[in-house]
């Protein structure tokens, strides 16, 4: 898709000039020589709180580059969710000169953060030893697959293999559908969430200690921990979950349910809940029935409560149940389609979505949804041209050998 393809949504959205991230990690530097999503996640994470990205990438950049289409200003789409606020330097890490400035990037870095396999980062000594004998405070980052030792650690990955080996993709769909995949690389997005989290807490420690770390970080333990919830009654009681369409939660009442138009989410989360919502729908004798008094009697009644409550909101407008629910407190909502949430004002006003304009190209950005001190992080560059930092980078450190 490109940019003169009709009228897009980004060009409905907030420009934001002269943006800044937070600062509190201004003076780190970051060399990151990931691909994809995991990685520069992770990165982009620690670039919105202030942190010097440095994107190392081969001559024709990052995978995620050529993941389209849709692209925007000949960039990918998929790319500029996950790199805003970076550095593109290109070289050839196998050549002299590159292995030459690699090895003087990597000494001026704080952290340094790979998506390499445990071999690959041996060869191109680019390994946590290899790394830590050039400076022994460094904090190494790797994320891989399945971690950097273990009988799997060699094997190849992508978020939908994560998925698969989690579990998450056996209890997702219909109860009547095959395993189904989340709809957006959730494998990834988490491990790039942990990634930076442990380095956050890395660069604390090191604050006090002066001592470097090695973080290694996984797709499919970051997905499986995702399903702590679902396999933690498992292990305490023996049942499998199984394909519910979302209906089988610990709590009762915890679904989407269909309206007189468009469907709804429905949460009866504790006894107060519950009572407040027959009450708003006119029948709270049906609420004190014995046989619901708690939500242990209401899970082994949940089916004739689920029939009853859907007959119930089948007689109004979807909108018409979220105000009356609303003004209750009972906890309700849309379920919303991706051009729904984008739009979504109170979103917007909380400054979720915006756009950067930089050298004649607009790039859409979903903000951090992080907000400090009354004030959310915004971008301060745009997600890089491919090479566009390398004179810039390369030639600073090459004259200060």
């Amino acid at each position: 898709m490109s940019e003169n393809a009709g009228s897009l949504p980004y060009k409905a959205l907030p420009i934001v000039k002269d943006g800044k991230p937070f600062a509190m990690f201004e003076g780190v530097r970051v060399v990151d020589v990931t691909t994809s999503v995991a990685g520069p996640y992770a990165t982009q994470l620690l670039a919105d709180f202030g942190a010097e990205v440095i994107k190392v990438e081969r001559a024709h950049g990052d995978d995620a580059r050529a993941w389209g289409p849709p692209f925007l200003n000949e960039q990918s789409l998929w790319f500029t969710a996950v790199n805003r606020n970076k550095k593109s330097v290109v070289l050839d890490a196998r050549s002299a000169q590159g292995k030459a400035d690699m090895e003087a990037l990597i000494a001026s870095a704080d952290v340094f953060v790979t998506n390499q396999p445990p071999s690959v980062q041996k060869k191109l000594g680019m390994d946590y030893a290899s790394l830590k004998a050039r400076r022994d405070d460094i904090i190494f980052v790797s994320i891989t697959g399945f971690g950097l030792e273990g009988e799997r650690a060699e094997l190849t990955c992508y978020d939908l293999i994560a998925e698969g080996y989690s579990g998450v993709m056996d209890i997702t769909g219909a109860a009547d559908s095959g395993p189904q995949k989340i709809g957006t690389p959730a494998a990834d997005m988490l491990a790039g969430q942990d990634a930076a989290m442990a380095t956050m807490a890395a660069l604390f420690d090191r604050a006090k200690t002066g001592k470097g770390h090695l973080i290694d970080v996984s797709l499919v333990e970051s997905m499986t921990r995702f399903l702590a919830c679902r396999i933690s009654p498992y292990l305490g009681s023996g049942e499998v979950p199984a394909r519910s369409g979302g209906t089988d939660s610990v709590i009762a009442i915890y679904q989407p349910f269909e309206t007189a138009d468009l469907p709804m989410t429905l949460g009866l989360g504790n006894d107060g809940i519950w009572a407040r919502f027959w009450e708003a729908v006119g029948d709270p004798d049906y609420a004190a029935r014995p046989e619901f008094a708690s939500n242990a009697d209401r899970r082994v009644h949940r089916a004739q409560i689920v029939t009853r409550i859907q007959e119930i909101l089948k007689t109004r407008p979807r909108d018409a149940w979220l105000d009356l629910l609303g003004t209750a407190r009972v906890p309700a909502g849309p379920i919303n389609r991706i051009d729904e949430v984008s739009g979504d004002r109170a979103l917007q006003e909380r400054g979720l979505f915006y756009a950067i304009e930089e050298d004649g190209r607009t790039v859409p950005q979903i903000g951090l949804g992080i907000t400090i001190d009354g004030t959310p992080s915004h971008a301060r560059t745009a997600p890089p041209v491919l090479g566009a930092h390398t004179a810039e980078i390369l030639g600073r450190l090459r004259a200060a050998e």
